[in-house]
């Protein structure tokens, strides 16, 4: 992405289509291999693991011989037994576990990623940009994401252009653009009206005010192909505003949304961080809370009756140095400093109360790849067990996507989604920022040289 701050990159035609023409070329190239690999038939697969965690959250197999047949996990054998004509992996130096899987990330964007980016990106160039993070994070282990927040719709032609096999990246299940008010986080800020009207015309954003125009909103998006509805019920750290973080959707308009989605048979996510609006969407029925920095005890113990996930984002405050002063102004340092006070909270009350706690990274806000570093950091502020934290990337995020069925354990029927580490995540859970091989539906994505 160019930043036109930067006087080297303001006279930069030549240089962007030369580098649009290249990034161009390597998706053709990257789409036709695929492309040609999901037009042959799929081979089956055995692979020999020296461990395997098939159920995070329960103690390890130890070597294992796993059968894939097509996109499927056909069995599981103890030991290391030959299985008809199949190509075999050798894994025996590697623990095997489930894909990971993170439910928090916005592919259209990244830290380094301007306000004014939509006067400049084509869709075509936000499609790109989209797949190469898409790439990023399935080789750092990543074989399911949610999206929950790209503008525009290149994201639903990147989700459905890897589902029909087009191109290689995860399994996306997305909420296209973030339902919030007028002017509110989510909605454009920080350029001036003529500006902002052009680039991002009222009937094109999530905005909506009052309870007859958000449930169209909802409905809008649904029938457009949104997986679930992300909305934003409260004020960001990131928004170009000195608004605090305090609620924004009404009661009635929270209601609406829930309403409007549960019908449609789509879960609701929302970005909530004060802890009024916090409340006030658990109240609502929403599904998730992302983020919830204000946690309050009392919130948290109606999070864990009513079944309300939290989605934490703990890297969200440490993604951004102060000199990065086109995006962190003065409005948007003050409320990060605010919120690191209270860092942590949110996932020590939810630990504390039994409250569902999913894997969520803000990855785009935080940089695309790195997701497996908030392993430390859940483990570190929780305090939970690395074994906890696994399970959140896994069988507790796929129970938030409704996909228990499919995903997020190594089992026979569900999806070949798995990755190798060299060591015990459930002694060091670091071992899972350093990859060794990936394997989605039945694919070898990525693998060591040799």
């Amino acid at each position: 992405m160019v930043d036109i701050a930067n006087p080297s990159a303001r006279d930069r035609s030549p240089r962007r289509l030369g580098a649009l023409a290249v990034s161009a070329l390597a998706l053709m190239l990257s789409s036709a291999a695929a492309a040609a690999q999901a037009a042959a038939p799929v081979q089956d697969l055995v692979i020999h693991a020296g461990a395997v965690i098939a159920v995070p959250g329960e103690p390890a197999l130890g070597p294992t011989t796993i059968v894939v047949r097509q996109d499927k996990v056909a069995q599981l054998l103890p030991g290391h037994v030959d299985v008809g004509d199949a190509p075999v992996i050798d894994l025996k130096d590697l623990t095997l576990l489930p894909g990971l899987i993170d439910t928090h990330v916005h592919f259209s964007f990244s830290p380094a990623t301007p306000n004014w980016s939509a006067a400049i990106d084509t869709p075509e160039d936000v499609a790109l940009f989209s797949f190469s993070n898409a790439k990023k994070t399935l080789e750092a282990g990543f074989t399911t994401v949610r999206d929950v927040g790209s503008d525009g719709y290149a994201i639903h032609a990147l989700r459905d252009a890897i589902n029909d096999g087009t191109v290689t990246g995860p399994r996306i299940f997305l909420s296209g653009t973030s339902l919030s008010i007028v002017g509110g986080h989510g909605d454009m800020s920080g350029l001036n009206r003529k500006t902002t009207e052009a680039l991002f015309p009222y009937d094109y954003t999530g905005a909506c005010t009052g309870a007859v125009e958000c449930a169209l909103r909802v409905r809008e998006a649904a029938k457009y192909g949104a997986d679930l509805i992300k909305i934003t019920a409260t004020g960001g750290i990131m928004s170009q505003q000195a608004r605090g973080l305090g609620q924004h959707l009404s009661d009635e308009e929270l209601n609406a949304i829930v309403t409007t989605a549960h019908s449609l048979g789509l879960k609701v996510a929302a970005h909530a961080h004060g802890g009024q609006g916090v409340t006030a969407s658990v109240r609502a029925g929403v599904d998730s809370i992302e983020h919830g920095t204000y946690l309050d005890a009392d919130t948290a113990k109606m999070m864990a009756a009513r079944g309300t996930w939290l989605v934490p984002t703990l890297g969200l405050l440490d993604s951004h140095g102060t000199s990065d002063t086109a995006r962190i102004t003065p409005a948007v340092q003050a409320k990060m400093a605010e919120a690191r006070k209270v860092s942590g909270d949110n996932i020590r009350l939810a630990v504390r109360y039994k409250v569902n706690i999913a894997f969520g990274t803000d990855a785009g806000v935080s940089p695309h790849g790195e997701n497996a570093r908030q392993f430390r950091k859940m483990v570190e502020q929780g305090p939970m067990t690395p074994m906890a934290a696994l399970r959140s990337a896994t069988v507790d995020a796929a129970a938030l996507l409704g996909q228990s069925d499919h995903l997020g354990t190594i089992a026979p029927g569900k999806y070949a989604d798995m990755i190798a580490v060299a060591g015990d995540p459930y002694r060091d859970v670091t071992v899972l920022e350093k990859v060794a091989v990936v394997i989605k539906d039945g694919r070898i994505i990525a693998r060591p040289a040799d």
